[in-house]
């Protein structure tokens, strides 16, 4: 590994990319997308047919609990021994990937694919490591995916890191770069994916990521940005997509860990992880909403409640944390003074957690405000409508709060998420 990269959490990886077959059969979405839409991933089986495809190294989330999984699970590390024997892949050692994804709307997603260092990774809250989760992580469903990671050969990366760049010093120069830079594929993504375009970043590319990384992440930087004390441990990146499978991940390497001397840590493979670095300010990532539409609850009881429930909360709109809200009544706002959260969504969502356990009812997460409005509407429901979150709040928000309360928001559609292309030996 290139020193310029020494200290970071992201660094070029040995990449494994397909040849021989077709790249627009060969990548297929992430796992976790389409999960109460079987007919999606029956039409990706009928398109795909019997040539080489990711769709093969894969298990969708959809199947986890499905009846077949430990023969599904088998059926994937044997596919993935198969192509490794056949030569299914050529490798690019020690490398970088620019990449540009034409989303379905027009815009470019501009990324740089490495892979990450998992010991300065944890998910837990209030964690201080360099990689941190934006969500909090449901442990249960880590055990189903360890089932699927830890005797595979191979992994094929999904997860999506946030870098908080609002200059665009590290990725967004390489586009300048892509006439020095070796093309590796460029093709249509199946079932309105958009496109995808990728370039061997090397040489003068590779130590310029490296430098303005170093610069972004240098702590002096780091604690004027945010306002932080001397000391404040710097958070070089924020999960953006993924978070499961990275988790996943770290524990398939603490396993491997504990039956391997620490001297020899840094030498398995599984300490890393594939993944694709983001800049938060891409023009590309879009920040939406989640609402909440509260059901089979007596209305007045839920404001009184939460008028309740803050010092000094007050009907109607002012300076705090303003939450909006539609009933068969109507619609209105309270607002929570001097709150201990830094976003809405987080004081929202403390008061209903305790609310449904105490009263009854139950929170559905629903995309779109007129959706969510008209669900609210309803005899027994309410909807609480949130403001989109800015860019700039995501990584104070982090520092501040440990992790984002679950469902804050959503970062591109389905058909948006990143496809397996990519891969990398992890045994």
């Amino acid at each position: 590994m290139s020193m310029a990269f020494e200290g970071l959490a992201f660094r070029p990886a040995d990449i494994l990319l397909p040849q021989g077959c077709e790249y627009s059969k060969w990548a297929v979405v992430a796992c976790d997308q389409y999960t109460s839409q079987p007919e999606y991933w029956d039409r990706v089986e009928r398109y795909v047919g019997a040539a080489p495809s990711t769709l093969r190294l894969i298990l969708p989330e959809s199947c986890l609990d499905g009846p077949n999984v430990e023969t599904d699970i088998m059926e994937i590390n044997n596919t993935m021994t198969r192509y490794l024997r056949e030569g299914q892949f050529k490798e690019q050692a020690q490398a970088l990937v620019y990449i540009e994804r034409t989303l379905q709307n027009g815009k470019v997603r501009r990324g740089l694919l490495g892979m990450v260092d998992l010991e300065q990774y944890d998910y837990e809250p209030g964690s201080d490591s360099a990689v941190r989760a934006t969500e909090g992580t449901v442990m249960s469903r880590i055990p189903p995916r360890v089932a699927v990671r830890k005797n595979a050969p191979i992994e094929l990366p999904h997860v999506m890191l946030l870098c908080d760049d609002p200059n665009q010093t590290v990725i967004e120069p390489l586009e300048k770069r892509k006439g020095e830079m070796a093309p590796l594929y460029d093709f249509d993504l199946m079932e309105g994916g958009g496109h995808v375009a990728g370039w061997l970043v090397s040489g003068e590319g590779m130590e310029q990521v490296a430098a303005a990384f170093q610069e972004l992440f240098r702590p002096e930087a780091f604690q004027k940005r945010y306002g932080l004390g001397e000391g404040a441990a710097p958070l070089q990146f924020a999960v953006g997509d993924g978070n499961h499978s990275l988790a996943t991940a770290k524990e398939c390497y603490e396993r491997q860990k504990r039956l391997t001397a620490p001297d020899k840590w840094a030498q398995l493979p599984s300490r890393y992880a594939l993944c694709e670095v983001v800049n938060l300010y891409d023009d590309s990532l879009e920040f939406e909403p989640i609402h909440r539409v509260v059901f089979n609850v007596k209305g007045k009881n839920l404001l009184d409640a939460l008028l309740q429930a803050f010092s000094g909360a007050y009907l109607g709109e002012g300076e705090g944390h303003v939450l909006r809200y539609v009933w068969e009544e109507g619609e209105g706002a309270i607002t929570v003074p001097q709150p201990l959260h830094q976003l809405p969504v987080g004081t929202l969502q403390a008061f209903l957690d305790e609310y449904v356990v105490r009263h009854g009812g139950s929170v559905d997460y629903i995309h779109g405000s007129q959706v969510a409005a008209e669900l609210g509407r309803r005899r027994g429901n309410m909807a609480f409508l949130l403001p989109p979150m800015g860019k700039e709040e995501l990584f104070p928000t982090v520092l501040h709060d440990g992790v984002l309360p679950r469902k804050t928001f959503s970062m591109g559609e389905a058909h948006d998420k990143r496809f397996y292309l990519e891969a990398r030996k992890i045994r």
